[in-house]
């Protein structure tokens, strides 16, 4: 069995996970590091909250504490993959009792402190409604890009820059994709 060096600010995420799964919370804590900035930054742009936000990024990190070991460096980036779950996590918490428009508030008008914002909808649409299934039956590299423009809101440049892929691929990609989608849910 080999011996495992101790984690460093130079480890890969992929290794940081490896200790993680092995119980590093010295890996946990440079991890969170790297990741917490941007995904805050990013699940702000779908809720305005600061508090559900924040719920949602200390759960994606108990999340990667439990099942680190479900990390699989092959089929998955590691920042896609505390994505997909810091995605989740928002959704889960924007289900909570403070969201009324989630659980049906009757014919009440709405509050405005409570009232979905659109990116809120499309998460939503996404884990309920027919275009999460849609999406997953995409190709991956149709599925990373709708997700990087569609629900991440970045550019087809910033996308292609994203993923590693020129500019024009992406925008090919992009309206293959588009296609794809128009298929499936019709």
């Amino acid at each position: 069995m080999r011996a495992r060096r101790p984690v460093s600010d130079q480890s890969s995420d992929a290794e940081l996970l490896r200790a993680i799964a092995g119980g590093d919370t010295a890996a946990l804590r440079l991890l969170h590091h790297r990741h917490a900035g941007w995904l805050r930054a990013r699940l702000r742009r779908r809720c305005a909250d600061p508090d559900v936000v924040d719920a949602a990024i200390q759960d994606t990190f108990v999340a990667v504490w439990k099942d680190s070991h479900r990390y699989e460096e092959t089929t998955a980036d590691a920042a896609a993959w505390l994505w997909t779950i810091a995605v989740r996590r928002l959704l889960s918490a924007l289900r909570g009792p403070a969201h009324r428009w989630l659980n049906g508030a009757g014919d009440e008008l709405p509050d405005v402190t409570t009232t979905p914002s659109a990116e809120e909808l499309v998460l939503l649409g996404v884990e309920h409604g027919a275009l999460g299934p849609a999406l997953d039956r995409l190709s991956p590299e149709l599925r990373r890009l709708i997700e990087a423009t569609a629900l991440d809101g970045l550019s087809v440049r910033e996308a292609a820059k994203l993923l590693g892929i020129p500019e024009g691929t992406a925008k090919t990609r992009l309206m293959r994709a588009r296609i794809r989608l128009r298929e499936l849910l019709t």
